[in-house]
This record gives structure tokens, sequence and C-alpha cells, in this order.
């Protein structure tokens, strides 16, 4: 058996992987297109997760990736939502390639400490004092929430579900349409 750090490491993967099967084959304008009120889209759910993981296995334990198709931190003083849509001059190709270059990066600030390694989380003030532990399952719960947002988003675009691809973790045959219906009836009697 591995060990906890391994087995942490090996979790954030999933999540990445979840992620990014969410955004594979679909054109540039289902990807970037608002899919709720407050515009979320699914390019931005990868640019905002490639930040959070950059800034999190980065700055908190010292470290930078110099690369340009990174946000810089005054970004977000000037567009508090500037990583949560992709701009005329980022393609999906683009982020979906710099996200990779920051898994890399991550795994390498994991790779090099233990669990008990200490960092600080420059935006979080006064509580920012963390370890590697602590970030780890932080930006794991992040990015199975944001993961979870793509699957949906997904789904309301062209049908697809299921974990790894379309309906693999759903019953087969199993009659949805049905079963929306039944459960709008039960919803209609409150």
């Amino acid at each position: 058996m591995s060990d906890l750090k391994d087995q942490m490491k090996a979790c954030l993967q999933h999540q990445r992987d979840a992620l990014l099967q969410k955004v594979e084959g679909l054109p540039e304008r289902e990807l970037r297109l608002p899919r709720t009120p407050t515009g979320t889209n699914l390019l931005g759910i990868v640019k905002h997760c490639l930040n959070v993981e950059h800034g999190y296995f980065g700055p908190t334990f010292g470290r930078v990736l110099d690369d340009p198709g990174l946000l810089p931190l005054s970004a977000y003083e000037d567009d508090p939502q500037a990583d949560w849509y992709a701009t005329e001059d980022e393609s999906a190709a683009d982020l979906v390639a710099l996200y990779r270059r920051v898994w890399a990066f991550a795994d390498e600030t994991i790779d090099a400490g233990t669990l008990e390694t200490t960092g600080r989380v420059p935006w979080w003030g006064e509580h920012g004092e963390v370890t590697l532990g602590q970030i780890i399952v932080h930006v794991i719960n992040d990015l199975a929430r944001h993961a979870g947002h793509a699957d949906i988003l997904r789904e309301g675009i062209d049908g697809a579900t299921g974990f790894w691809g379309t309906g693999d973790n759903l019953p087969d045959g199993y009659d949805f349409p049905a079963y929306v219906e039944k459960l709008t009836a039960i919803a209609q009697r409150f």
C-alpha cells in the first residue's frame, strides 16, 4: 500500500482527469458559453482550477511557475472574475496544455515536501499558515467541487453523463425521461 501522500496525490490527479474529461470533444463556443446566471462555463472552470493549483502549490510554498498564461495576482484586483473565463486570446487547447504544465509544477511541490512541510497562503491573511497536507486536501476539495460543476454543465450541453465516459456509471437502459417525470410529479406535490 502506498503512503498517504501518494494516495492524496492520486486523488488529486483523479479530480484533474475528471475535470478535463468534461471538456473533451466540445467546440470552443460550447466551452465558453455561460451556462448559469453568474456566467459559469466549462473553459472558465478549467482556467480557475489551473490558477488555484498554481497559487496553492506555488507562492504558498515559495515557488512560482514562470508561464505567461498564468494570471498575475493584480489581474484579480482589476477583475475579480478574471480566472473564470477564457479571453479571446486564450484557446481551449492552450488552457488545457497550461493546466497540464501546472499539474507537473504542483506535483513537484508535493514530491519535494512532506505532509508537514509548512507554507503560507498569502491571500488568507492572518490564517495563512498551512501545511502541505492541508493544502492538498483543500485543493482536492476545490477540484472535486468544480469537476462536479463541469459534470452538470456538460450534461446540459450534449447529454454526456458518467464518470469517465458517456453513461459509464449509470444503469444500462434506464428510462431517464420517466425518472425525471416521476421526480417532477413528486416535487409538484409540495
